[in-house]
């Protein structure tokens, strides 16, 4: 990491770690942009409460003049959850050839959820001699620790994962993505109804670009991916949260009332030609007093083996995963490249 050039886009909650960790890592950030006016113009420092760096914050439409100009090594795109919302960003860094690592959950395996936009990107990188590709807490917690975990099975019949998150902790974006803050007719509207649809109507929307996958759709065709299992079918349910009492959120700038959803519990089962069963659930939402995150995944077949953490910080995690990949993402091929063909995550020595 050490003399490496990092350029930031979307400065906003992540940012705020995923910078520090870049400049503690001995990288330097050289350049930020975001479309909030109420941090361009302030430095970088301000913004990750440390001394000021000289680097200031600027519009978003200033983007591809500053890559052209800087030449960083690689991007850190911090800014929305489908791959579609990123497009602008992602393709830009394609356009300059230059490396950039997203938080965009979509973008860990969106081969499976959106591949017209996937190849779409996949061929400006390869042209431009660039590697683009999306990571964070899922790397982890989703992804290596369950294949390491089958890499020491004898057999395997399933893996059934659950994992919980706060909605509060990512952004207005990722908390309106679960529903949150909707009545429960609206959220059967807005968001349940688009996988009540046949396989045959789901597979055209994935084609058209307009499906909008839970965070597991995209962890399970990573896994798959990572295990060389074929893919027979996929569905996801949305089912809604609901807690029994008021809950300020402060992301939403809104009281959830009792009887509102908090957000939501996606479903996600896979089946494969080997006969390995995925069913996965992610549920992200806004806690009540009593809540917090779990990561639980259990691979079922010869021996039964359960992996349980309570309690991840899940924002820090992701973050750390996102600078930790860096290097890999400078060493992989061209294209767009997901990390489960870069190998392990691994952790930056400091000295």
């Amino acid at each position: 990491m050490k003399g490496l050039n990092i350029f930031q886009y979307g400065v906003g909650k992540m940012s705020v770690y995923t910078m520090r960790y870049v400049i503690e890592n001995g990288g330097t950030i050289v350049g930020a942009v975001d479309i909030n006016p109420q941090v361009i113009g302030k430095d970088i420092g301000e913004v990750m409460k440390t001394e000021n760096t000289g680097i200031k914050v600027e519009s978003v439409d200033k983007a591809e003049e500053l890559l052209k100009k800087l030449k960083p090594d690689c991007v850190i795109v911090t800014t929305m959850s489908l791959l579609a919302d990123v497009e602008d960003a992602l393709m830009l860094c394609a356009k300059c050839g230059v490396n950039a690592i997203t938080t965009c959950e979509e973008a860990f395996f969106p081969m499976n959820s959106n591949p017209t936009l996937t190849t779409k990107i996949d061929k400006l990188a390869k042209e431009n001699n660039c590697t683009i590709t999306g990571s964070g807490y899922q790397d982890a917690f989703w992804g290596n620790l369950i294949t390491t975990l089958v890499g020491s099975s004898h057999n395997i019949s399933k893996i059934k994962g659950s994992s919980s998150y706060n909605v509060e902790d990512y952004g207005i974006a990722l908390a309106k993505a679960h529903g949150a803050g909707l009545t429960k007719e609206e959220f059967d509207r807005e968001v349940a109804s688009a996988d009540d649809i046949t396989d045959e109507d789901r597979q055209k929307v994935i084609e058209s670009g307009k499906y909008a996958p839970s965070y597991m759709w995209n962890v399970n065709g990573w896994i798959c991916d990572k295990l060389g299992l074929t893919v027979i079918s996929q569905k996801q349910k949305c089912v809604p949260q609901f807690n029994d009492y008021d809950i300020e959120s402060s992301t939403l700038g809104m009281t959830v009332k009792a009887g509102m959803a908090t957000g939501m519990s996606a479903v996600v089962t896979t089946e494969t030609k080997e006969g390995i069963t995925l069913e996965t659930e992610c549920i992200g939402k806004v806690y009540n007093k009593d809540e917090f995150d779990r990561n639980e995944w259990t691979v079922y077949g010869e021996p039964n083996t359960t992996l349980t953490i309570e309690k991840p910080a899940t924002v820090e995690l992701t973050c750390a995963a996102i600078v930790n990949r860096i290097p890999d993402v400078i060493a992989s091929k061209p294209g767009f490249i997901p990390t489960s063909r870069m190998g392990e995550l691994k952790y930056i020595n400091k000295k």
